[in-house]
């Protein structure tokens, strides 16, 4: 019985040593994984304005101070702006609190080759960082620590009212910046429809700012998004014929 016994407990602890691996590298949404945290953008968080992501003036885009800029290992070469990640500090009782965050991606923290990887290159592949805006930080842990392990994972994000579309460019190159997304919140693929056109795949030009070279000017236009969870939204119609460069229109949302 006693060697049955600890036959059984080490087949346990190898379950459980090979569970904890496969969550850390699978990083299913649903898992917790493992990560650091940082600070930046001043206590008005207006040092996170602009960024990677194209979203501009976070405070009237509606993300707030509840962002992040993330490493190399997450911010997929811009395709992860728009996710939200649940966040909470993790095992460092001195400096740690017990609160749980959840930000939107809206910023790349660049990789620093020039410093260690833990000692100051926090954003270098292949860690998982966050820097967060400095209030984000601030709930889950004490100004003095600088940097803490953390624990996250991908949620769906929460947002009030319609997908937004702001138009920009110039004729025969419009720039359309996506923004309050809600579910997956990243998006990875957009299709634009004019009135006198069928529908048309846009390229991703930079974070989540896509691109049409067609000419569209004084036509109706429909919207086609889809996240990376593989969800589409229809929006029809959502901008007049009669639009300008620079506004900016609510369709449907996930």
């Amino acid at each position: 019985m006693a060697t049955k016994a600890m036959q059984f407990s080490v087949f346990l602890q190898l379950f459980l040593v090979f569970s904890l691996l496969f969550h850390g590298t699978c990083g299913d949404r649903g898992g917790w994984q493992i990560g650091h945290a940082t600070f930046y953008g001043g206590s008005d968080a207006s040092g996170t304005m602009g960024g990677a992501c194209g979203y501009g003036n976070l405070y009237s885009q509606g993300y707030g101070t509840s962002t992040a800029a993330l490493s190399t290992a997450l911010f997929n070469n811009g395709l992860s702006c728009g996710a939200c990640f649940q966040i909470r500090c993790n095992n460092d009782p001195k400096w740690c609190h017990s609160s749980t965050i959840t930000v939107t991606a809206t910023n790349f923290c660049p990789p620093n080759y020039a410093l260690a990887n833990d000692n100051g290159g926090w954003c270098n592949p292949p860690l998982q960082h966050f820097d967060l805006a400095q209030p984000a930080f601030l709930k889950i842990a004490q100004y003095r620590a600088g940097i803490v392990p953390v624990l996250f994972r991908r949620v769906p994000c929460v947002k009030k009212g319609g997908i937004r579309f702001t138009i920009n460019g110039h004729s025969y190159f419009n720039l359309v910046l996506i923004t309050n997304v809600a579910g997956a919140g990243d998006v990875h693929a957009v299709s634009v429809k004019g009135s006198r056109t069928g529908w048309q795949t846009m390229s991703r030009n930079w974070g989540q700012d896509w691109q049409s070279n067609s000419y569209l000017n004084g036509q109706s236009l429909s919207f086609r998004v889809t996240a990376s969870d593989g969800r589409t939204v229809t929006s029809y119609n959502i901008v007049p014929a009669n639009w300008q460069f620079g506004q900016t229109f609510e369709g449907g949302q996930f």
